[in-house]
């Protein structure tokens, strides 16, 4: 690949090379004006990422095909997306936006597909009302982003929502899936055993049944192998609860704002099909890297062995386990 003169850190992994270096993966990528036409089937469409307006790609998929559906759309604010501009609109024009989109995945799903839509606190206000108006409104989910721009006249926004909705009163949950593994601070005993915790070396843990309200999300950050240049990258953790609460394995998986392929990469690492679908090409080619980079290594930060854990806590257990060791 060119030289850029651009050098990072070795233990900088974030994913950020140009089109020129990433000619090799933008090569992978669907381009949905060149490559497809009208009798383009759903086979030509499954696990890749796709180079194209969303609204024309999501034409070319059948009715009651997906699973669940990922959505991050721009949120209502001034974004640089590499050269492409998406402008804050007034509200009901955002309304308009966000209703074209969901109109036209409506029909792709099936009647027992959930689906889950990213926003901030105030694109929320909109989007949610309209969701309503199509779907099952099951839940809101808040998580904590750690990282937030501080503000003089207001308080510091390190919140972000997603919501979560369901085609019909028929849909997967697989709760057992994504509880979360919690230290347990006044651990109790019965006959001297331990009630619903586990003992061991590390510590005392609890499988707890998941909340609407996450904290133990970790942007992704630049010694992370996920990480890329992209301004608003979910993290794997993230969208692999979302993935593994309604879907199985096998399921169809559909994103509609791919960006830099989070949820494409996370729905392989946990074996599942996907689509996902994104007009920058730069953007292509980065998730085209980090499939391939799933293809030997399938990890996911802060989901070990099944289990989803506290922020941190697990890079504190293999710091231990060197401690120990040395």
């Amino acid at each position: 690949m060119a030289d850029t003169g651009k050098k990072k850190a070795d233990k900088n992994k974030t994913i950020d090379f140009t089109l020129e270096e990433g000619q090799e993966y933008l090569d992978r990528v669907l381009d949905f004006e060149k490559e497809c036409g009208k009798t383009v089937s759903i086979n030509d469409l499954i696990d890749h990422t796709i180079l194209g307006d969303s609204l024309k790609v999501l034409e070319a998929i059948p009715d009651e095909s997906v699973d669940l559906l990922i959505v991050d759309p721009p949120y209502n604010l001034d974004k640089d997306f590499n050269g492409k501009k998406f402008r804050k609109k007034r509200d009901e024009l955002y309304a308009e936006y966000t209703e074209s989109w969901l109109l036209a995945v409506r029909p792709l799903l099936k009647k027992n597909a959930s689906i889950y839509v990213c926003c901030d606190w105030e694109s929320g206000m909109i989007i949610g009302p309209l969701i309503a108006k199509y779907f099952q409104i099951r839940n809101r989910i808040t998580w904590q982003r750690e990282k937030g721009r501080g503000a003089m006249t207001n308080w510091k926004n390190g919140m972000e929502d997603i919501w979560y909705a369901t085609v019909s009163g028929d849909y997967q949950f697989h709760v057992e899936d994504v509880k979360v593994r919690r230290k347990v601070m006044a651990p109790y005993r019965q006959d001297g055993k331990p009630k619903d915790w586990e003992e061991t070396g590390e510590g005392n843990f609890r499988n707890t049944y998941p909340s609407n309200f996450w904290d133990d999300i970790s942007i992704p950050y630049w010694s992370m192998p996920e990480n890329t240049a992209h301004p608003t990258q979910k993290p794997e953790k993230l969208l692999a609860k979302l993935i593994l609460a309604s879907s199985s394995e096998g399921d169809l998986v559909l994103d509609p704002f791919a960006g830099s392929g989070s949820t494409a990469v996370t729905a392989k690492k946990l074996g599942r099909h996907f689509i996902g679908i994104e007009q920058n090409p730069l953007y292509c080619a980065w998730a085209e890297k980090r499939l391939e980079m799933a293809d030997t290594d399938s990890s996911i930060q802060g989901y070990t062995d099944g289990v989803f854990w506290e922020r941190n806590t697990a890079q504190q257990q293999k710091i231990r386990r060197r401690a120990n060791k040395d």
